[in-house]
C-alpha cells in the first residue's frame, strides 16, 4: 500500500461566504505513481474537511510537475448543490453529472450550417432542409 499512498497538502485556502464555498490550491504528492483520481482526491478531502456531500467538491486544472511525483490543482468546496449550481461554469457541472446537456440543441457550428444550407434553397425544400430530411433523401439516391 505504501506505493500506492498519496499526501494532499491545501494552500491559499479562503472562505468565501459570498459565493457559499471554500477555495484552495491542492497539492498531492505522488511517488511511485503516475498520478491519482479526482475521486481518490475527494474521498481525502471530504474526510479532512468533513464534507457531508462529496458531490460538493469540485477538482480542476491539475498539472503534474515535470519529472512526476507532484501535482498541483485547484479546489473548491461549496455549503451545498444550490450555491455550486449558482456561481460555478456549467462544463464543471456537466462534468460532475449534477445537471444534464440540453437533449435537441444543436452545437453552434451546425446551426450556422443549417443556415446557410437553408439560405441555398427555395420554397417547399426549406423546411425539408431545416428539419434535415433533405439530407436523407439525397443520401438514398
Amino acid at each position: 500500500m505504501s506505493e500506492k499512498s498519496c499526501t494532499i497538502r491545501t494552500r491559499k485556502f479562503i472562505t468565501n461566504r459570498l459565493l457559499e464555498r471554500k477555495q484552495f490550491v491542492i497539492d498531492v504528492l505522488h511517488p511511485n505513481r503516475a498520478s491519482v483520481s479526482k475521486e481518490e482526491l475527494k474521498e481525502k478531502l471530504a474526510k479532512i474537511y468533513n464534507v457531508q456531500d462529496p458531490k460538493c467538491i469540485f477538482l480542476w486544472g491539475f498539472k503534474i510537475a515535470f519529472g512526476g511525483q507532484k501535482s498541483t490543482g485547484f479546489g473548491v468546496i461549496y455549503d451545498n448543490l444550490n450555491a455550486a449550481k449558482k456561481s460555478l461554469s456549467k462544463h464543471l457541472l456537466l462534468r460532475e453529472g449534477i445537471i444534464q446537456k440540453q437533449a435537441g440543441k444543436l452545437a453552434r457550428k451546425a446551426g450556422k450550417e443549417r443556415k446557410n444550407k437553408v439560405k441555398k434553397v427555395r420554397g417547399k425544400e426549406k423546411a425539408e432542409v431545416r428539419t434535415g430530411k433533405a439530407v436523407a433523401k439525397k443520401k438514398k439516391e
